[in-house]
């Protein structure tokens, strides 16, 4: 494709942080569009992956405790949710298991799929954290202990979730990925730490990331490619 043709389509306002970046070469900037793009796929690759972990091992600590529909119990009254400091959650749960009722479809199952990253993420906050037992460290059972150095309690662990939030949302929203943050300059460092930590997280939850990512996981190659583009 041309790239006047190219630009028409995705506009000259998104196009022209890719052409900056390319000293206002056409091909160069069409190429690194495409590889950001490639590289937004294979990042939300192991974001999702994550999440469904992450959601998955949550869940199983929950019912432990408080019974296979928690999430749905939680939010009615009298639920270890039903605390005006938590109504942005629970309005967000209140929403989803509304719709599959009204669609007739309500299973647990379905009401943790229908929810996204920051109802998982905002279970480490302070209050969902202390409303769920102090249980939900267990789901990293390989962490650090927590030291007068490093105290890596439920709030350092709510950081690094939002971070993670944070990355899903750019790519969701069609953020591009490969800049510095704010800038045209073309840099991959960003996503490599990010995606570190998201290795290291995968690891404190006992998950061998490799092997559940076998064949998905192109991350850095993609950045390297990236980096040619230069």
């Amino acid at each position: 494709m041309k790239y006047a043709d190219f630009e028409d389509i995705m506009s000259a306002e998104r196009m022209g942080r890719y052409l900056d970046a390319c000293n206002g070469d056409t091909n160069k900037a069409m190429t690194l569009y495409r590889n950001n793009l490639h590289l937004s796929q294979e990042v939300f690759t192991v974001v999702s992956c994550f999440e469904v972990a992450l959601r998955n091992a949550i869940d199983k600590r929950m019912v432990a405790l408080f019974g296979n529909d928690w999430l749905r119990d939680a939010i009615m009254p009298g639920g270890i949710f039903d605390d005006p400091k938590m109504a942005e959650s629970r309005t967000q749960i209140q929403k989803a298991y509304n719709k599959l009722l009204h669609d007739g479809t309500y299973k647990h199952s379905k009401l943790l799929s229908a929810l996204n990253m920051g109802t998982w993420k905002y279970m480490f906050a302070n209050v969902q954290y202390r409303a769920s037992g102090k249980c939900l460290l267990k789901v990293f059972p390989n962490k650090p202990r927590s030291s007068a150095e490093f105290n890596c309690n439920n709030t350092y662990i709510f950081n690094e979730l939002d971070k993670v939030n944070t990355l899903r949302n750019r790519i969701a929203h069609h953020e591009p990925i490969c800049f510095t943050h704010s800038s045209q300059t073309v840099d991959t460092s960003y996503i490599i730490n990010e995606y570190q930590k998201i290795q290291t997280l995968f690891a404190w939850m006992g998950i061998d990331s490799h092997a559940l990512l076998y064949g998905l996981d192109h991350v850095q190659a993609v950045c390297n490619k990236i980096n040619q583009v230069k």
